[in-house]
């Protein structure tokens, strides 16, 4: 069947996405069809597969900057390509099988052009002309595991021209969490948070878009529970933890001089930034105000509302009028509360209120963007990333 053909009848697509925070690999079963305006998604089935603990140690102990051989390198490729494609298996139990694979893969390094998200003296931001995103298991070993197309390295492309490789979502945002009256932004809470303001969808809408990565999501608040709970817990339920204790604002606001908060998008961070290093001055600075564990939380809880607050306020053309949680933080209850007294005129609502699954719109974002690969249609926003132009995303590895 022609691409085309098979767009208009509908494709089934799995996603497959582990983000900054580690905590699994998040695969969608959807049922694609239509192109971009008449796009239409329907989600089979979603699902998270934890990570072997012996292989996310060793993950985060890679994107922490532990020195590894090449070989090392190579073993872990392979490990996570297999339960990659272990995944893709295990989500079609029960159902038709899909005809292609997103696989966004584990990201282990992430290098923006021109402002790299490393910390030299002092916290300042080291400055690169080359972007650089390595992200790890390979899209032709899942290819082959599982005897489907994958479509894999997504954000290579468009880091190739100049862009920053990410937020790549924001174009399947466009098309599927636009309103024709209502301005929207799409706050995703993973282990990074990241933002894209999607205009009322009349006029020159789509080149009016813009994206960028707020700051850290869960990432410092999931270090911090695994510090403080001496491995006991690796994130708080619902935010329960950090809403027994009491935010130190002052704290925050020494936090939020930190230069990512302040650098204009186009921009992207990771881990690179806000790692374990970070946190463990976070708890060096909290000492002075003798805080306990719960304020702790409370108060790293506040830095990720805030920043996002304050990056809405400095880099939006205007506020919208409706924002859309999704990603795991959005389960966390007293994060939103949090969001809600600081935008006190704007409702918070979470993705699945309009109709999209909040938990795994990520997944179905790489399924959208291996659709438009496999169909020839550009996956890019350069006003979200920062690229010259729009550009096919991703490399395809037939079965």
């Amino acid at each position: 069947m022609h691409p085309t053909e098979e767009a208009a009848v509908g494709t089934r697509v799995i996603g497959l996405i582990s983000g900054t925070s580690v905590d699994g690999i998040d695969a969608a079963l959807v049922d694609i069809s239509g192109t971009e305006l008449d796009l239409k998604i329907e989600l089979l089935v979603g699902a998270t597969y934890p990570y072997p603990a012996e292989l996310r140690d060793r993950i985060l102990a890679v994107g922490a900057g532990v020195a590894i051989s090449m070989a090392e390198l190579a073993e872990i490729d392979d490990a996570i390509a297999q339960v990659f494609a272990q995944a893709a298996q295990n989500i079609q139990i029960d159902h038709q099988p899909a005809t292609l694979i997103g696989s966004h893969g584990q990201t282990v390094y992430h290098r923006p052009p021109g402002g790299a998200r490393e910390q030299g003296e002092k916290g300042r931001l080291l400055s690169t002309p080359l972007g650089y995103s390595l992200q790890l298991g390979r899209g032709e070993l899942i290819a082959y595991l599982t005897s489907i197309t994958t479509v894999s390295n997504f954000r290579v492309a468009d880091i190739a021209i100049g862009g920053h490789g990410a937020p790549l979502v924001p174009r399947v945002d466009a098309y599927l969490l636009s309103h024709p009256q209502e301005g929207r932004c799409i706050q995703n809470l993973g282990g990074i948070g990241n933002v894209a303001y999607i205009p009322p969808r009349h006029g020159d809408w789509l080149s009016k878009i813009c994206a960028w990565d707020t700051g850290p999501g869960n990432c410092l608040l999931d270090l911090a529970v695994e510090h403080l709970s001496a491995g006991a817990k690796t994130y708080d339920e619902d935010g329960n933890w950090a809403a027994s204790g009491t935010p130190c604002h002052q704290l925050v606001e020494q936090w939020l001089n930190q230069d990512y908060f302040h650098l204009p998008p186009p921009k992207s961070t990771g881990r690179e930034l806000f790692s374990v290093t970070y946190l463990h001055q976070c708890l060096k600075d909290a000492q002075a105000y003798q805080l306990n564990p719960a304020d702790v939380l409370a108060t790293l809880t506040e830095l990720t509302a805030a920043s996002i607050v304050h990056s809405y306020r400095t880099f939006l053309p205007e506020m919208p009028q409706r924002i859309l949680l999704c990603g795991g933080g959005s389960r966390n209850l007293y994060l939103k509360r949090r969001l809600e007294l600081l935008l006190t005129s704007v409702p918070v609502w979470t993705t699945d209120e309009v109709g999209l699954n909040a938990d795994f719109k990520e997944a179905i974002a790489f399924a959208v963007l291996a659709y438009w690969r496999y169909l020839g249609i550009p996956g890019n926003l350069p006003t979200a990333t920062g690229a010259p132009q729009e550009v096919l995303l991703g490399e395809i590895h037939p079965s």
